[in-house]
């Protein structure tokens, strides 16, 4: 088997400034579609465009994210595709997910992610029904944490981003405490795929739920990064840009702080005040 991709792709650009031209060496962010599967059913249930890397992670935070599975047990195992009649460059474009003897999951919901964009997965094409459906609980209460916690966290999660430093084009989802320590964090040209990169990671080291955690996501906060975070546990979730009202009714349904256009010295609350401690 071919080594996998590598998140990183060099490429010959011309810059143009002060009417020159030259040409340099640059880097840009990989961008290439995962096919998971699921073993014993030989049957694909999402088609993702991705940033090679934590490929395990993502599957497994996907399919967490989708109620496919429930616990790290239901995970026998994840590996690449070693398929003779599959083109050897894609091997690692195609994951195998193995599930527990018994585990017959219910794969009609995922017909919706035969394939999903880097920009925004399916947003819209879910409901906060389904979500009330799958029974996730309300998030309890706490941590609560100051402002100051909070408008420190967009620079320690730049500061943690190789691939978006050496090549500007990436998102990236980031799990901190309530004192505002970096826990783990995860990049992707798609902030749903690096947040699903994010749970799987915690899913497989036995972590969930993450309910004394912050997330921050690069990017605006949609339904699906309001579903993941739910379905994950998480109490408080960030972003640098705009939620949609669709996030912000998931928030408030199951109980999520969900900060939103956090920008150096100030941010926007639309739920769960109670967390932010007034100063």
């Amino acid at each position: 088997m071919k080594m996998p991709t590598k998140s990183k792709t060099k490429a010959t650009v011309w810059v143009v400034e002060n009417g020159k031209m030259r040409s340099r060496l640059d880097q840009l962010t990989t961008e290439e579609p995962l096919e998971i599967r699921l073993a014993p059913f030989q049957k694909t249930v999402a088609v993702t465009m991705r940033t090679p890397g934590a490929d395990f992670e993502l599957a497994a935070g996907f399919l967490y994210s989708e109620g496919v599975v429930s616990h790290r047990e239901d995970i026998r195992r994840i590996s690449y595709c070693v398929d003779e009649l599959v083109d050897g460059e894609q091997h690692h474009n195609i994951v195998n997910v193995e599930l527990r003897d018994g585990l017959i999951p219910d794969l009609q919901p995922l017909e919706r992610h035969f394939y999903t964009s880097s920009a925004c997965g399916v947003c819209g094409k879910a409901s906060l029904e389904a979500l009330r459906l799958r029974g996730c609980p309300v998030i309890p209460s706490g941590p609560t944490v100051t402002p100051e916690i909070i408008y420190s966290l967009p620079d320690k999660l730049r500061a943690a981003q190789g691939i978006f430093t050496a090549t500007g084009g990436l998102h990236a989802a980031a799990t901190f405490n309530a004192q505002g320590q970096l826990l783990n964090l995860r990049e992707d040209v798609g902030r749903h795929n690096a947040l699903d990169k994010l749970i799987g990671t915690a899913l497989l080291s036995d972590e969930l739920p993450l309910n004394n955690c912050i997330v921050l996501v690069s990017g605006r906060s949609s339904f699906e990064i309001l579903q993941k975070s739910t379905t994950a546990g998480v109490p408080i979730v960030c972003s640098v840009s705009a939620p949609s009202s669709l996030a912000v009714s998931v928030a408030k349904e199951f109980g999520i702080t969900l900060i939103g256009f956090l920008r150096g010295e100030r941010f926007n609350i639309y739920t769960g005040l109670q967390r932010i401690k007034a100063t």
